[in-house]
């Protein structure tokens, strides 16, 4: 009975977590598609060539090499999916140091996905207690500079998926375990005719698929690319435009899915490519007002919305925050509020 526990949690959290991170498509721990910060959801989900702080660990490693802080810590928190009434919620933490002597940042970053309480029962149907479930990440990474204008990162990631308590003679069987890696790239001309452009990749959760008791599903692996410009810039104002477009690397026909590296090059036929679109108005590096929006094919899920939100830096403290407006009515992501804060030690 465990088994089939496990199998319908899976499906209810895949069905509930492809309207809220791209496509899907039967990938495990669709969690690890999350925007973790505000300031980056409040673009339309869009931080791959804009991100230069701590938040560059998700977004582009590579970013890293051009944080200019000694030590950062990154939090975030938000209620998941607030539509379903359900308790779900997602938290995130990341903290990150300039080393000198590696010439780069290296950071840790801990994310935690709590997916709620369920009731464990056996054939007949009869209650056997309640269990909670909850899948994580833990993970390291690393960036620096290969030239003045660009910087190279590497995310490498432990991830943990506890759908169900496993019954007697069936060990683990709702436990899933794998590894993965990110790999960013970031590109910031210092030509003055090009002077305020950011180009950015990232290739992210590449690793083995995720196993429960019998039954495996790949990792979400994706590739982003994003460029943002600084349209306007004196010493008071700072207008940033920036897009991003993100292809789902992940190939499934029924129970069989394509391993890594094939479905590199096989998921490219099947689903689509979700874009966003986002702009940030700085205001003597204090105040930020930003917009954004996200759209994609139907054929990688068909999900559209506006997102807005705000930002205020305080002495070492930066506070941030979002806000979903979904085009379709009663959307899953409707009413999602999202905040965060940067804790930074010094330039």
């Amino acid at each position: 009975m465990i088994i089939r526990t496990c199998g319908a949690l899976i499906a209810m959290f895949v069905v509930a977590t492809s309207v809220a991170v791209a496509q899907p498509g039967g990938a495990a721990v669709p969690f690890l598609l999350i925007t973790p910060d505000a300031r980056a959801s409040a673009m339309g989900d869009v931080g791959t060539a804009t991100t230069d702080d701590i938040n560059a660990v998700f977004w582009n490693p590579g970013g890293l090499a051009f944080n200019q802080a000694d030590n950062q810590v990154a939090l975030s928190y938000s209620k998941w999916l607030p539509q379903f009434n359900a308790d779900l919620f997602y938290s995130y933490g990341t903290y990150g140091q300039y080393v000198e002597d590696l010439g780069g940042t290296i950071a840790g970053t801990f994310i935690f996905m709590n997916l709620g309480e369920f009731t464990k029962t056996n054939e007949a149907g009869q209650a056997l207690g309640k269990f909670r479930s909850n899948e994580f990440c833990l993970g390291v990474s690393y960036g620096t500079e290969i030239s003045d204008e660009v910087g190279l990162g590497v995310h490498v990631k432990y991830i943990q998926s506890n759908l169900a308590p496993a019954s007697v003679g069936a060990s683990g069987a709702g436990v899933g375990i794998s590894g993965a890696f990110d790999l960013g790239v970031m590109w910031r001309p210092r030509d003055e005719s090009i002077r305020g452009l950011s180009i950015g990749a990232n290739l992210q959760n590449v690793g083995p698929k995720m196993t429960y008791d019998k039954e495996s599903d790949p990792l979400p692996t994706n590739l982003r690319l994003g460029a943002a410009y600084n349209a306007y810039e004196d010493e008071f104002l700072r207008w940033t435009v920036t897009a991003e477009a993100m292809k789902l690397l992940v190939r499934r026909d029924g129970k069989n899915s394509d391993p890594i590296p094939i479905s590199l090059i096989t998921a490219w036929g099947k689903g689509g490519i979700e874009t966003g679109f986002g702009t940030e108005l700085l205001i003597d590096k204090v105040f930020a007002t930003r917009l954004g929006y996200f759209t994609e094919p139907s054929a990688a899920g068909g999900r559209q919305y506006v997102t807005a939100g705000a930002g205020v830096k305080y002495d070492i403290f930066r506070a941030d925050f979002s806000y979903y407006i979904t085009i379709e009515r009663n959307h899953p992501l409707g009413n999602t509020l999202r905040f965060s804060l940067i804790v930074d030690w010094g330039e």
